[in-house]
């Protein structure tokens, strides 16, 4: 995916229809708020809420930095 993508704009977390956020290059969207992070695997985003992965408070820390999450 890429940060222009008119997708980004109503894809929304499946655990709280919360906003997601473009991280990794691409390769995932992130939901600061749950601390989530769902794959995007060749430009398709696995949304399921089996598909999101806990990260780190270090990975937290590194997305806010980059996107100014929370």
């Amino acid at each position: 995916m890429s940060p222009d993508d008119p997708l980004l704009k109503i894809l929304v977390c499946p655990l709280d229809k919360g906003e997601l956020l473009l991280v990794e290059d691409g390769d995932a969207l992130y939901n600061a708020r749950l601390r989530r992070r769902y794959p995007v695997v060749d430009g398709i985003p696995q949304l399921l809420p089996s598909s999101g992965e806990p990260v780190s408070e270090e990975e937290h820390k590194r997305y806010g930095d980059r996107v100014g999450a929370p």
